[in-house]
């Protein structure tokens, strides 16, 4: 693995481990991830390999991404606080994050020291043509995690921003 794409996977880590503390919600919270996937898309996505079973490959992490994203989504905490709302990062949420991301850079560590002959044996029985369908997959399994997991937050937090507040009724918990 490149410094680059050392950094960014700790950047994009990083940004939920942020969020392991409440902070509030704001544009930076959908900005920087968003930001930061572009920058990989634009480096990394140059073709799109559709020969053999490569979309049957790209599609299933692809989707693999989505689940964890949303997942990761719906186990983050959003609260309304004075007007405002927070966001904490639960650690189901951080465990998923790091499951997505963690797997990405161990398999392609794993092939950069010796399982790169593991790999071209699977490959070659299961009909995916190159390597460039292995980083597509990966790539685009990396940048959905991360925009559903956005997508998910930004639609539970306008669904919180327009939730009635009820006071407690007493007797009750909350």
């Amino acid at each position: 693995m490149t410094a680059t794409e050392w950094i960014t996977d700790i950047a994009l880590v990083l940004i939920v481990f942020r969020q392991l503390r409440e902070g509030r919600l704001d544009h930076k919270t959908f900005l920087l991830p968003l930001a930061i996937v572009a920058f990989v898309g634009y480096s990394y996505l140059d073709s799109f390999p559709t020969a053999g079973n490569d979309l049957v490959l790209i599609g299933a992490l692809t989707a693999v991404g989505a689940a964890l994203g949303i997942a990761g989504g719906v186990y983050t905490r959003i609260r309304t606080l004075d007007g405002n709302l927070l966001i904490k990062a639960g650690a189901v949420s951080a465990v998923l994050w790091i499951v997505g991301m963690g797997a990405r850079m161990g398999f392609q560590t794993w092939v950069e020291h010796g399982g790169d002959d593991d790999v071209a044996r699977f490959s070659l029985a299961h009909h995916i043509t190159s390597g460039q369908a292995w980083v597509t997959a990966f790539v685009l399994m990396a940048l959905t995690e991360v925009v559903t997991r956005v997508a998910t937050i930004y639609v539970r937090s306008r669904a919180a921003r327009t939730a009635p507040t009820r006071p407690p009724v007493l007797g009750t918990t909350v």
